[in-house]
């Protein structure tokens, strides 16, 4: 296998498709950057994790992958190839393992491919890098960071790291005082985000979440934000339901009512963040927001907050992590038996050392 070139004048990433994968990449796409500071760095993205992505200078502009829309099926991937053969690209590294983003670099007339050998796509990899068994005990940044390793290059510190213009923390800061203006001075803002996209398994129930708003009005001045997609609408509605008319008067639904970026930048202006295994809890690990996490069948070990103003809750069980969307055994003990006062004394200790 030739070296990877060197001096390559145009570079196609391949981001990964999810919010949280796509933040534990960015390591990974310092490390790029820094090791072509000269070269035009073009990231093909999905529209819903492009904010990711959007204001970071390891970037210089965005492709999006309409998969929805005209990229949609056979010929819309056939028709975004022929636009991608017309960048005339260098190189491709594929941050995603699909066979799909292989075969697409491949039908784009990228003359150089690496990326992981995973999903039988070795042979349309020109530099493939062989996933090694260690990596499955160690955080996915490091998952990411193996690929540049197995092309050659030098890794950047592993650090997340999300890019957020002034004028969205400023739009932010404004949107709080709007959205509470019953918002006393200096009392803490704590998100809730009681949603997961990867199926049940990974969401604390909203009666405990509900419980946690209770005992955190009980002890501050909190104003609490909800945080998610408008597939998170309902599992809100519950939680306020469920938290009783003096919680539910100090909380503020916000999902579905927010673009990505506007999410980060409040999720910048929280005080503690509480959230189940998802998207939105990458993006306050990169933000260095403190956050308490709640881990149930997913693994803390390789998907946890890559952060160190991170509290982890999980009930180790012989059946934990199962990885699973549902719980096979039907008993969900792994976040049943997370309680609410043990949750709400982590965020009441983080509130008292930061504040």
């Amino acid at each position: 296998m030739k070296p990877w070139p060197q001096h390559p004048q145009k570079i196609l990433v391949r981001s990964t498709n999810w919010i949280g994968d796509a933040v534990m990449t960015t390591p990974a796409v310092r490390t790029i950057r820094e090791s072509f500071p000269e070269s035009e760095i073009v990231m093909l993205v999905h529209p819903w994790v492009s904010d990711v992505f959007r204001y970071s200078p390891r970037v210089d502009r965005l492709i999006m992958y309409e998969k929805k829309g005209r990229h949609k099926g056979l010929a819309g991937m056939w028709r975004l190839a022929g636009e991608l053969r017309q960048e005339r690209f260098d190189c491709a590294i594929l941050l995603q393992n699909a066979f799909e983003a292989a075969l697409l670099a491949v039908l784009a007339g990228i003359p150089v491919r690496g990326g992981y050998t995973t999903d039988g796509r070795g042979l349309l990899l020109t530099h493939g890098v062989q996933k090694i068994n260690e990596l499955n005990k160690k955080h996915e940044v490091n998952y990411y960071q193996r690929i540049m390793r197995g092309l050659g290059l030098k890794t950047a510190v592993n650090e997340l790291e999300l890019f957020i213009p002034g004028d969205q923390v400023d739009a932010a800061k404004r949107r709080l005082g709007e959205l509470t203006g019953f918002h006393p001075a200096g009392a803490p803002v704590i998100g809730f985000n009681p949603g997961a996209a990867f199926g049940p398994a990974k969401r604390w129930p909203t009666d405990k979440f509900a419980e946690l708003a209770r005992i955190l009005c009980r002890h501050t001045d909190c104003r609490i934000l909800l945080f998610g997609s408008m597939a998170d609408r309902d599992t809100a509605v519950a939680v306020k339901n469920f938290a009783g008319p003096e919680a539910a008067s100090r909380m503020i639904d916000l999902t579905g009512a927010t673009s990505l970026i506007e999410a980060m930048a409040l999720i910048g202006e929280c005080d503690v963040f509480v959230t189940n295994d998802s998207g939105l809890m990458h993006v306050a690990a990169a933000l260095h927001t403190p956050l308490v996490a709640i881990f149930g069948s997913t693994d803390h070990v390789a998907t946890g907050p890559f952060s160190d103003n991170a509290v982890i809750i999980r009930k180790p069980l012989p059946c934990s992590p199962c990885k699973k969307s549902h719980c096979p055994e039907k008993h969900f003990r792994c976040m049943k038996l997370i309680d609410s006062d043990e949750v709400g004394q982590a965020v009441l200790r983080i509130l008292k050392e930061t504040r």
